[in-house]
C-alpha cells in the first residue's frame, strides 16, 4: 500500500516535457487504482481515501488545480474511490469529464442552457480505475446522449475506455454516437498562443454537444 501524487496537464506554460497527461498510461497497469480530483474538496477527500486503502494509489492533479481555491472542511473526510459525481444535474446531454475539463463542461453547460436551452448533465469521473461506469451509464440513460472530455490528447486517451463502456452498459439508450473531446495529437506547444489553442476547453466541449445534436 503506497500513495504516490503525480501532476498532470498544461496551462502553465511548461512546454511538452512537463505538460503531459499520461493517467491513461497508469490505468492501463492492473492492480493500480488511479484517481483524478477536480477541486479542492475531492483532492482532499481522495487523498484520505488513498492512504487509508490498502492498494497502491495514484493521485493525478491537474496543474491549475494548485491554484484553484474552494471550499474545504478542516477534519478528515473521504470522497470514495471508484465513484463518480453529478457536479451538474441535467436532462437533455450527459458530458463525462476530468481534471480541469471538469469546469471546462460546467461552463460550457451554462452557456448551452442560456444560448440553447439545452440541459447539460456534468459527470465528474474522478476515479478513472475503477471506474463509476453505474453512474456514468445511469446519466447517460436519462439524456440519451454523450461526450466525454479530457485534457489528454484525444487519440487512446481515458476517454476511449469511457466511451466504450458506455456504449456497452448503454448502446440501447443512445439516441447518437458517444462523442468526445481531447487534445490534437501532438505534444504540448510551448508558445502561449499556441497551448491556448491546443488546450481543449469550454468552447471544444460546446461545439461537440451542439454537433451532435444537430447530427441525431
Amino acid at each position: 500500500p503506497v500513495t504516490l501524487r503525480t501532476m498532470s496537464g498544461a496551462g502553465v506554460l511548461a512546454s511538452a516535457q512537463h505538460s503531459q497527461s499520461l493517467e491513461a498510461w497508469l490505468c492501463h497497469i492492473p492492480g493500480l487504482k488511479v484517481v483524478m480530483p477536480s477541486n479542492p474538496y475531492d483532492a482532499k477527500g481522495l487523498l484520505v481515501a488513498a492512504v487509508r486503502d490498502d492498494n497502491p494509489v495514484f493521485i493525478v492533479e491537474t496543474k491549475t488545480l494548485i491554484q484553484m481555491e474552494g471550499p474545504v472542511p478542516d477534519g478528515l473526510y473521504e470522497v470514495p474511490i471508484g465513484t463518480a459525481a453529478i457536479a451538474r444535474p441535467g436532462t437533455d446531454f450527459t458530458v463525462v469529464a476530468t481534471g480541469h475539463l471538469v469546469g471546462e463542461a460546467q461552463l460550457a453547460a451554462v452557456k448551452l442552457a442560456e444560448e440553447d436551452g439545452i440541459e447539460v448533465e456534468v459527470v465528474d469521473a474522478r476515479s478513472l480505475q475503477p471506474l463509476d461506469v453505474e453512474t456514468i451509464a445511469g446519466s447517460v440513460r436519462k439524456t440519451h446522449r454523450a461526450l466525454v472530455a479530457h485534457e489528454a490528447v484525444r487519440s487512446y486517451g481515458i476517454g476511449a475506455e469511457i466511451a466504450a463502456q458506455i456504449q456497452e452498459h448503454a448502446f440501447d439508450d443512445l439516441d447518437a454516437p458517444v462523442g468526445r473531446v481531447g487534445a490534437p495529437f501532438s505534444p504540448v506547444p510551448f508558445s502561449p498562443v499556441l497551448e491556448a489553442a491546443y488546450r481543449p476547453g469550454c468552447s471544444d466541449v460546446v461545439d461537440e454537444v451542439r454537433r451532435i445534436l444537430h447530427r441525431s
